[in-house]
């Protein structure tokens, strides 16, 4: 079954007192680029998050977030109070030292240089599994969320692909008309030479051997075998680089199918082809 690389996925929940918001989103990439945003507090589950997310993800630019959206009554940090004692000491032997009267020294003691302790709180091993497995939550939902947009890739591919087929079962109704037509203007062409003499054998067995050049039925047959071996390949898990090659491979023999055409009715089902392969290949860019 076929992945879309692009993707969104989030996860809520709340640890005690802790709202917190994990989301996932990933756009088309050659390779895994992940880029971790996460709340301080959870600073240390980083290594940790980041391996479980690349073990999800093959390939993609994937932004994860990690956000404390609430903390309740938590708070994460507390004045320093024996450094406030000195801070208001040496504040008042100031005072008194200049005979100024006012006694705010409050309002300067919270404004002084580390009055305040950071009061982070260790986080335990329950929160920790409790963090890893809402990540992982998230990315599930992001795999269904590409799982969704693969099914959609996977019915357009097929469409495209038994329309390049349809059109390739149209060749064989003009090939007959299009070696007629050779065989007629270079017959003509001669007759339009005057006073030239010509080996009929010799003749038609240099019109065999050109015509042999513009045969088509390898390209035929390796196009059509390309275009079952497409199908076969999208049931494969992450096929996406695979489908890549072999559309490559599809595009080679369209190429010269046009090349060896002469007619114009299948110079136009080779334009269709090519349409129709574009398109493909456009989406391609898109499929893990």
């Amino acid at each position: 079954m076929l992945l879309s690389m692009t993707g969104f996925g989030k996860a809520t929940g709340t640890y005690q007192s802790k709202k917190v918001s994990i989301e996932i989103r990933s756009l088309n990439s050659k390779t895994l680029d992940l880029n971790v945003r996460i709340a301080s507090a959870y600073r240390e589950l980083e290594p940790e998050i980041r391996k479980m997310i690349s073990e999800q993800m093959d390939r993609g630019k994937v932004d994860v977030s990690i956000q404390i959206d609430s903390t309740g009554d938590t708070k994460n940090f507390t004045v320093n109070k024996d450094l406030a004692r000195a801070y208001y000491a040496d504040l008042k032997a100031v005072n008194e030292l200049i005979g100024e009267t006012t006694e705010d020294y409050m309002s300067l003691i919270l404004r002084m240089p580390d009055i305040y302790i950071n009061e982070r709180e260790e986080i335990k091993a329950e929160e920790k599994e409790w963090i890893i497995s809402l990540a992982a939550e998230a990315c599930v939902n992001m795999n269904e969320f590409r799982r969704q947009e693969g099914q959609a890739l996977e019915h357009e591919f097929s469409a495209r692909i038994e329309d390049i087929r349809r059109l390739l079962l149209e060749v064989p109704k003009y090939e007959n008309e299009r070696i007629e037509t050779v065989k007629s203007r270079i017959r003509k062409g001669l007759e339009e030479l005057e006073n030239t003499k010509h080996d009929d054998n010799r003749l038609e067995q240099e019109m065999i051997f050109y015509l042999e050049k513009l045969d088509v039925s390898e390209e035929k047959m390796r196009l059509m075998n390309h275009l079952d071996y497409y199908l076969e390949t999208m049931s494969l898990p992450l096929s996406g680089k695979k489908l890549g090659f072999i559309s490559q491979e599809i595009g080679r023999e369209i190429n010269t199918l046009g090349s060896k055409s002469n007619h114009a009715e299948m110079q136009k089902l080779v334009v269709d082809m090519k349409d129709n392969l574009e398109k493909i290949k456009e989406q391609i860019l898109n499929t893990l």
